[in-house]
């Protein structure tokens, strides 16, 4: 099955684009650290079991606030794959609607290349944390 990358949110789109042309594993862990160590800091108040993804091995955070009808994630992770996955999500969906959000489906995954990389439990966590940036982007709408 191929993505059409028109489907993803602008900045999703570009970050499979980026990971298309990282043709080796080693090189996409590269990219995913490099997005881990861009994640702006996050509030240590916010790391609650109200935003823990659940499901995850490592301990990951996430809270979702609605900004002029758009969603604005942040996030953290006390792994540094997992928080580059994070910080892809991040990255790659800030701005967009919640209903865009909760539309997309977690293929795009697999257009980057990084399923093949991943551990079962990495890619598992990667699922988990999608489903919860979901969730939340919901729950924004649904307060709104």
């Amino acid at each position: 099955m191929s993505l059409s990358l028109d489907s993803l949110p602008p900045a999703l789109a570009k970050i499979v684009q980026r990971f298309q042309r990282a043709a080796e594993p080693k090189r996409r862990y590269e990219q995913l650290i490099w997005y881990a160590q861009k994640l702006p800091e996050f509030p240590e108040a916010d790391k609650t079991p109200a935003n823990k993804v659940p499901g995850c091995v490592s301990q990951v955070y996430v809270t979702a606030s609605l900004d002029d009808g758009k969603v604005v994630f942040q996030g953290d992770s006390d792994s540094q794959l997992t928080k580059g996955l994070l910080a892809l999500l991040i990255e790659g969906l800030n701005g967009t609607t919640p209903t865009e959000i909760v539309q997309l489906t977690p293929d795009f995954i697999q257009a980057t290349g990084l399923n093949v990389s991943l551990t079962p439990s990495r890619a598992n966590g990667f699922h988990n944390i999608f489903k919860t940036m979901q969730k939340k982007a919901l729950e924004c709408k649904l307060e709104s």
